[in-house]
């Protein structure tokens, strides 16, 4: 099938990471995966959740939302409803899980860091960019706060990077855009570390359930995507 660009089956949007783009954030960076576009950013809190009080253990947390011309159709911001929607809360525990998978929360000692992501644009695979997105934020901060003896040993253990694949009319793609992730048959989204060991996945049959034959494809492309993605984070912050 022809994909919008002529891309391959198996090839990445354009990407691109702007690290240090909010002047007040300790870490941030802005995301691109063609017009799919996420600014992240990172905030240190010297203050844990209760649950964690005295277990000298830290915390990482991740706030995710879209402005309101984000998609085609403007949509209201979730702060005039009053309230989140279930997709939003979802993404954001999503984010959260994989970025606390990146790092030792002992050695983070007591202290939060935040995340936050906001979609400036989106055309498919927003979670994903916000993950991949926000660990290149979270890694920064964590940099900061070695430079300024503030933590003595370096609490990320694993790097974490993230990418969507789908099937459309019996092919498997990597990377879907809007159009594409709209119509897709299975729609998944894969988190990796830098090994490509999975994290998490979250993979859908829309229409109807798919075999094992499929996954594997689908696995394969996502550890060509999760590898392209950690290659670009990693100059950043090395």
């Amino acid at each position: 099938m022809t994909r919008f660009a002529n891309r391959n089956n198996d090839e990445l949007r354009p990407l691109s990471i702007e690290p240090g783009c909010v002047k007040n954030a300790a870490g941030s960076c802005f995301i691109k995966f063609g017009d799919t576009h996420v600014l992240c950013s990172a905030t240190v809190e010297d203050k844990i959740p209760p649950f964690l009080r005295n277990t000298g253990r830290g915390w990482i947390t991740a706030e995710y939302g879209m402005l309101p011309c984000a998609s085609t159709e403007r949509t209201e911001r979730e702060a005039v409803k009053g309230r989140q929607s279930g997709r939003t809360q979802e993404i954001q525990r999503l984010i959260g899980r994989a970025l606390r998978a990146s790092v030792d929360l002992t050695l983070l000692g007591e202290r939060q860091i935040k995340i936050d992501c906001d979609v400036i644009q989106a055309d498919g695979g927003t979670r994903t960019a916000s993950i991949s997105g926000g660990f290149v934020a979270l890694a920064q901060a964590v940099l900061s706060l070695l430079k300024r003896r503030k933590m003595n040993k370096n609490p990320i253990v694993r790097q974490v990077s993230a990418i969507s694949c789908g099937v459309i009319e019996g092919h498997a793609l990597l990377d879907l855009d809007y159009a594409e992730d709209s119509n897709a048959e299975v729609d998944a989204n894969f988190v990796m570390d830098e090994h490509l060991n999975v994290i998490e996945i979250q993979a859908t049959a829309e229409k109807q359930p798919f075999s094992r034959q499929t996954f594997d494809s689908l696995l394969t492309l996502a550890e060509k995507g999760a590898k392209e993605v950690a290659d670009a984070q990693r100059v950043l912050f090395q």
